[in-house]
């Protein structure tokens, strides 16, 4: 009798195991891959990507979820608190912190292969690197740049930068007081995230912001390096009135109107957003990609790149990692850059000629990938809280003007470091 029970018990739990969604020694592994792609170029691409996979992988299927960047972060919390992660997670390196430190992503050390491991630089590894943990596999980058209104700059006879002599954050100042008249403004900046793009873009200027000390721990300095672009700014919208304060709480697609109908010269934006402009300008509207401004640390900005990760309770990191690898061969890399409009971090696929035309500034963008760093908060415990409480409304007090720069330094560092402080104990 006790050997029938034990053999129905052994029956029961194999068709179990037959149920479970991550497949059974009978059928298929299924993998469920949550992709951000938004864009229609970027989705086509990656979809396609998928369904070449599942067509030479027939023992390991690759189910696509589209998720969104407005709720990943609280999308992928509540997921990894209910035991409902996808397998395979597209997200952005700088969120990636408290899920690594939080034990939700597999650590990927000891799984790439080395031909992805070599193919894509240090540095960017450095940014999905937590503790001596590898949680994401960093992909594509993007840029900020300055979108500009061709002809407006041409009529102004004004230097045009590039990537070999750029305006200096000075200069460009004193472009845009220049590209500045009635109704007109020389720049707009549409900064209802504030913080990563001035933060990234401070790296050229020599500001850090995080100091990390012998122990570990991080603390926040507001020192002169981090002045030069807040100032910058701040000074353009409240002293000469060369930017508008009114974009100062819009998102980047907002400016585009007034970009196409001559209110703004020049917008400061992420690499991707000429899909958008090709997409939408009126015919006989002329643009053209420059440069950001430089500082004393030359062209070098902070970026955050697109990344690829597994969940740490995923029952089949080889096969979630071989698909990732599949993803980001050269080949696959360049066909998600190009469907992006963003940068490859691959160094074969930064090769591709495709990414070195001059038609719609890709050249432009190419060029600024050597001098493309780890964003300053990237491996910040506590990042998203301080950049939500602390210096979002910060920043954007003092670019509107209703606060100092002693003001903003004071709530960046007390504020900041008690909000840090908590993360670190």
């Amino acid at each position: 009798m006790r050997t029938r029970i034990t053999l129905a018990l052994a029956v029961l739990l194999l068709l179990l195991a037959g149920c479970s969604p991550g497949g059974s020694v009978d059928g298929p592994v299924t993998l469920r891959f949550e992709s951000l792609a938004w864009q229609p170029d970027s989705v086509a691409a990656t979809k396609e990507l998928v369904r070449e996979w599942n067509a030479t992988h027939p023992d390991v299927q690759v189910e696509y979820v589209q998720g969104s960047w407005d709720s990943v972060h609280d999308q992928l919390l509540t997921s990894f608190e209910g035991g409902e992660a996808p397998d395979v997670i597209h997200d952005a390196s700088d969120d990636l912190a408290d899920f690594a430190y939080g034990g939700y992503l597999a650590d990927l050390s000891g799984l790439l292969p080395a031909r992805l491991a070599s193919d894509i630089p240090r540095g960017s590894w450095e940014t999905a690197t937590f503790g001596r943990g590898v949680y994401g596999v960093p992909f594509l980058q993007e840029p900020r740049v300055l979108i500009a209104d061709a002809d407006r700059l041409r009529a102004a006879k004004v230097r045009i930068p590039t990537p070999g002599h750029p305006w200096s954050w000075a200069e460009f100042r004193q472009v845009a007081k220049k590209l500045t008249g009635p109704g007109r403004y020389g720049v707009a900046w549409p900064l209802r995230e504030p913080v990563s793009a001035t933060l990234n873009l401070s790296l050229s200027a020599g500001g850090r912001l995080f100091h990390r000390g012998a122990d570990g721990k991080v603390t926040v300095r507001f020192e002169a390096g981090d002045e030069v672009v807040a100032r910058t700014i701040h000074d353009q919208v409240a002293v000469d009135r060369s930017a508008p304060a009114s974009t100062l709480g819009s998102g980047g697609a907002d400016t585009l109107p007034g970009l196409f109908g001559g209110r703004y010269a020049m917008v400061p934006l992420g690499f991707s957003y000429r899909q958008q402009i090709v997409r939408q300008a009126p015919e006989g509207f002329h643009w053209q990609v420059l440069p950001a401004p430089a500082g004393p640390g030359g062209l070098t900005q902070g970026v955050s790149p697109q990344t690829l990760s597994v969940s740490a309770d995923c029952p089949h990191k080889k096969e979630a990692v071989a698909f990732i690898d599949f993803l980001l061969r050269p080949r696959n890399m360049v066909r998600l850059a190009l469907g992006d409009w963003m940068l490859p971090t691959g160094t074969q696929a930064l090769k591709d000629p495709a990414l070195h035309t001059a038609r719609h500034g890709w050249a432009t963008g190419t060029a600024l990938a050597a001098r493309l760093r780890p964003a300053p908060a990237q491996s910040v415990r506590g990042y998203p809280e301080w950049k939500d409480k602390v210096a979002t409304p910060a920043y954007q007090r003092y670019y509107s003007g209703a606060s100092t720069l002693a003001e903003l330094r004071h709530r960046l560092e007390r504020d900041g470091n008690l909000v840090l402080a908590r993360y670190q104990r």
